[in-house]
């Protein structure tokens, strides 16, 4: 059965961020993730895990200046030390939180671009390195919804990953970004199942709730279960409308509060 990660920098927005933590237990979600936690004190995210029993899946390292444009510095030739202070920032949250993988955002650059290709996978590589035996994560995302992006396509990132050889550098295989790029998810995650460690989800195309759109979600979660991936399914989409108003669809899975 698939383990539901609610995402608190999407849902429950009703709320300020650090009490959406129990907004998602109480809807019934053991785990959550977000984009960013450096706004808030490691020690006040942490309490927030604890008192609600939740796990936490999965947040991204620090990206660069978010506010300016910036969606990661990896791809970056002159963003190294950027990219490892980086590291050194979340290692408290990592710390904290007991998070066992995060995200390294490529950046926008253009995959062309020899110099662009050496720094992303220097950059990769040394993250993973510093990183373990906790997991890094690269995510392939489309540029209809982040254009220019460096990181668009999931044969590269499973070249990368397969060139650098870190046992604990793996694929996050968004749903949403793998049929809008390629389709053919299934496929897909049969034949990434050995390298991916971290899931998500949203309807196609609107990014909503996954009971709506082009793409079948009891199927895939079907699928997940047959091809016996045991991680967590992030929820990283938009609600349509009031969070739990749009909870419908997670009520086979909901757990007892």
């Amino acid at each position: 059965m698939p383990r539901f990660a609610a995402n608190l920098s999407m849902m429950f927005s009703e709320v300020d961020f650090l009490d959406r933590f129990a907004r998602a237990r109480a809807a019934g979600f053991t785990a959550v993730e977000y984009l960013f936690p450096y706004d808030f004190e490691p020690a006040d995210i942490a309490r927030r895990l604890q008192d609600n029993g939740l796990a936490q899946a999965l947040f991204n390292l620090p990206p660069g200046d978010w506010a300016a444009g910036e969606r990661g510095l990896a791809c970056k030739p002159d963003a190294f030390d950027a990219v490892m202070r980086g590291v050194e920032q979340a290692a408290p949250y990592i710390a904290a939180t007991g998070v066992r993988r995060v995200h390294l955002m490529a950046g926008l650059g253009d995959r062309r671009d020899g110099a662009a290709r050496a720094a992303y996978e220097r950059a990769v590589a040394a993250v993973a390195q510093r990183l373990a035996p906790v997991e890094a994560l690269i995510e392939p995302i489309n540029t209809r919804d982040m254009p220019g992006y460096f990181l668009d396509d999931f044969r590269y990132a499973a070249d990368v990953i397969g060139k650098i050889g870190a046992p604990n550098l793996k694929l996050q295989f968004d749903v949403y970004h793998r049929q809008i790029i390629h389709g053919d998810v299934t496929t897909a995650l049969r034949d990434y199942l050995p390298i991916i460690g971290h899931i998500q989800i949203a309807s196609v195309p609107a990014r909503n709730e996954p009971d709506d759109g082009e793409l079948n979600y009891p199927f895939l979660f079907a699928a997940l279960d047959r091809l016996g991936y045991d991680g967590f399914v992030g929820c990283e989409y938009r609600p349509a409308g009031a969070t739990e108003a749009g909870l419908s669809w997670f009520e086979p899975w909901r757990s007892a509060t």
